[in-house]
């Protein structure tokens, strides 16, 4: 088996060098010609050298097993990650929804929804046991997020592998982002899994609005008006004497927020509310009691509606995702649609979002699960078919500088900028030093308690008072 293995990651890293700047163009993206000229010379100019070191370093990677397994368990919450492997790692056949090969290897999609922490609670059993597990049912990768990513990382004993364990060398990654790396770095400093995003963020402004209100829609010269936060603050009454709204509710600018603190939310067994959570907490009461922003919910119908015109919202704040994949954007009528987004650094840089790849402790495919690793955040013409096809920010210093000076490439959402400069160097800025295990629950939980006050509902003690219970009914371990 394991022979059969090295001759699929050979024969996926030749064909990979063959298909190098033949991805898909995006719907919403016009194909950076320049860039994929490159990849088809430079990317293919020695693929047999490729392949035998491919090949060789997936013989070496077999620290437990002395054969390769013949099933491929993946474990993760949404379809993301497996159209991401279906539409572009090499040889990998579709049998299926849930099912596809690579070789003679079955893959099976193992797809848990978030919902009420259902696919912590599921990796949660499956996990620890999994060493004692029948081969075949087995987890060989498993996916997080940055919310929770630590719990995984830093788990005693361990459930996912190290970059050192799969035999993945620094120098087979140099060209990742550092932010992308410290999340998933345990506390002894080991490296337990990849991305192949980096999902920096901005403000995501309406061009009419803006040109309306503040006389330009150009994007260098918006941020002169969001550049800090008083200066957004100020714009945002402009707007509402205009009779627009500064976003479409404050739980958009929370994670600006919460992604600049100068301390995580929990020091040992003790949470701790940030400088800069609180405010955000007193900026956006202002801005709500001036009616010139909402207490929507993220994700509901009422947030939407700044998607199209009538909407009045002037911006969003949000990653490349969100702009391609979120704001209807093949909805006719939409502001996507009809390319009247313009994208600008906004008060603070941060990120939001991103899929980190876990080799699981106990693979017995641990071959087939470095070259998939490597395969998806480390091969340019593999990013760049992502980019192209599926108008991901990707996790390559080197192909964003590309992508960022060819000046065919633009955004069709974003009236025709090139959004990857700005990107690039949000990655750049992203400062992953005060993440705790217990983000996501403390973020949920402050934002939650938060509505009620902004709403008139409850007074600020009362309100800190309901998120301190809400934490302590999830974490009962922490105290305040």
């Amino acid at each position: 088996m394991k022979k059969k293995i090295v001759s699929i990651i050979l024969t996926a890293a030749m064909t990979t060098s063959l298909l190098a700047g033949c991805g898909s163009s995006a719907g919403d993206t016009a194909a950076p010609a320049a860039a994929a000229e490159e990849a088809s010379t430079a990317e293919g100019a020695a693929p047999a050298a490729a392949a035998e070191e491919t090949a060789t370093a997936a013989e070496g990677a077999a620290p437990a097993a002395a054969d390769e397994g013949s099933v491929l368990n993946i474990q993760c919450w949404n379809e993301e990650f497996k159209s991401r492997v279906t539409d572009h790692y090499p040889g990998y056949e579709k049998v299926n929804d849930t099912t596809g090969k690579i070789g003679d290897v079955t893959v099976n999609w193992i797809i848990t929804p978030t919902d009420d922490n259902a696919y912590q609670n599921h990796l949660d059993e499956v996990l620890p046991v999994n060493e004692s597990a029948a081969a075949d049912d087995r987890v060989d990768i498993f996916l997080v997020e940055a919310d929770y990513a630590l719990k995984y990382v830093n788990a005693d004993p361990a459930v996912a592998m190290s970059m050192d364990d799969l035999g993945i060398a620094a120098g087979d990654i140099a060209d990742q982002y550092q932010y992308t790396k410290d999340i998933v770095t345990d506390a002894n400093g080991a490296l337990r899994g990849l991305s192949w995003q980096a999902c920096s963020a901005g403000l995501i402004y309406n061009r009419d609005i803006a040109k309306d209100v503040l006389g330009t829609e150009e994007p260098a010269e918006v941020q002169e008006f969001v550049k800090d936060w008083a200066t957004f603050n100020k714009t945002a009454e402009d707007l509402k004497k205009a009779g627009y709204f500064v976003e479409s509710t404050v739980n958009d600018s929370y994670r600006v927020y919460s992604n600049n603190v100068s301390k995580p939310w929990v020091d040992g067994t003790t949470v701790q509310i940030d400088a800069n959570i609180e405010k955000w907490v007193a900026d956006s009461k202002a801005l709500v009691d001036a009616k010139e922003t909402n207490t929507y919910e993220l994700w509901s119908d009422d947030w939407n509606k700044g998607f199209y015109p009538e909407g009045k919202v002037f911006a969003y704040f949000g990653p490349a995702w969100l702009i391609n994949f979120c704001m209807a954007a093949d909805t006719e009528g939409s502001v996507a649609y009809d390319g009247r987004w313009g994208l600008c650094v906004g008060p603070q840089s941060f990120y939001w979002g991103g899929t980190w790849i876990c080799g699981a402790v106990g693979t017995d495919n641990p071959a087939l699960v470095k070259d998939i690793m490597l395969t998806m955040t480390t091969d340019k013409a593999v990013l760049r078919e992502i980019v192209e096809k599926d108008s991901d920010c990707v996790n390559s210093p080197s192909l964003l500088a590309e992508l960022a000076a060819d000046t065919t490439f633009g955004s069709k959402i974003l009236g025709g900028q090139n959004p990857y400069q700005q990107l690039a160097d949000g990655a750049e800025k992203v400062d992953m030093s005060n993440i705790s295990d217990y983000d996501q629950g403390c973020n949920e939980s402050f934002q939650t308690a938060m509505k009620d006050y902004f709403e008139g509902k409850v007074d600020y003690d009362k309100a800190i008072s309901n998120f301190q219970t809400s934490v302590k009914e999830k974490y009962p371990e922490l105290s305040f």
